[in-house]
């Protein structure tokens, strides 16, 4: 009978150290790997927290601008607005002026009449403007300065009734002035102030048409656009405020009509058709 042979117990020894080694090698590497992979997390982690910070900065920045930019928006169509009165309140001390200056010169004329009347024969009378002829029933108008400019005292007062009748008899009497085209820029003014869009858009048509060549006819037209928008025509208020721009394009009316039609989302482009809508 032969006897199994017998492992060395050295042999086992050296074989469980071995593994232990293997293991604990392992084991580093193991550790090492997860020191690597918590710093690259860290920097990554680090990386990502900067780039969110630069986001919310960079996200406050747009709205500090956005809200800039309407700021100055704001401030553009105040000061607009602002001249734009300023202009307004400049156009009508200059027609006071220039009432005045048709005053002085009709009393110039008629000195000069008198003068004249003084060296020739007499002739029949001839009726004044605003005087009606001998025998009709009609009342003497009041002088065309002073009617022009009571009207508009009350039309700055804000007595629109009074000053839109005023204006309707200067316009009645004295039709044919430098003047006539205010009175009836200044009777739309007051039917577009108290809401009446349709007769405003009718009498502005008058100063466009009837005055072309008046310092209120950009005025009128501006306004006639604004009308018909009041009225829910947009899109004939979008052409009136294009043939202005057309028609006048260095005038603070042409300003103007471009902010408002940058509102309405609407092009600045060359109107289809004519200014005349009703």
């Amino acid at each position: 009978m032969v006897a199994a042979p017998v492992t060395p117990a050295f042999a086992t020894n050296r074989d469980m150290v071995q593994l232990q080694t293997q293991i604990q090698d392992l084991a580093d590497r193991i550790a090492k790997m997860q020191q690597s992979f918590d710093e690259r997390m860290g920097v990554m982690r680090s990386l990502v927290e900067q780039s969110t910070d630069n986001v919310n900065k960079l996200a406050e920045s747009v709205q500090t601008m956005q809200k800039g930019l309407q700021q100055q928006s704001a401030d553009s169509q105040a000061k607009i607005d602002q001249v734009s009165g300023q202009i307004q309140t400049l156009n009508d001390s200059i027609d006071e002026l220039k009432a005045r200056l048709a005053k002085a010169s009709k009393q110039l004329d008629d000195i000069q009449t008198q003068q004249q009347n003084m060296a020739a024969p007499a002739q029949p009378a001839q009726p004044a403007p605003g005087v009606a002829p001998p025998g009709a029933a009609s009342i003497q108008a009041p002088p065309a300065d002073v009617l022009y400019n009571n009207a508009l005292r009350d039309y700055n007062s804000a007595r629109y009734d009074l000053a839109i009748s005023q204006f309707q008899d200067y316009l009645k009497y004295y039709a044919t002035t430098d003047l006539a085209g205010n009175a009836q820029f200044y009777i739309a003014d007051i039917e577009y102030r108290s809401g009446n869009f349709e007769a405003a858009v009718t009498d502005y048509d008058k100063v466009i048409e009837q005055f072309p060549g008046g310092n209120k006819a950009a005025a009128a037209q501006l306004k006639k656009g604004y009308s018909l928008l009041e009225l829910g025509r947009k899109d004939a208020g979008i052409r009136e405020l294009n043939a202005l721009i057309q028609r006048y394009p260095r005038t603070i009316e042409a300003t103007q009509a471009r902010e408002r039609l940058k509102k309405l989302g609407a092009s600045n482009s060359r109107p289809a058709s004519t200014h005349k809508t009703h």
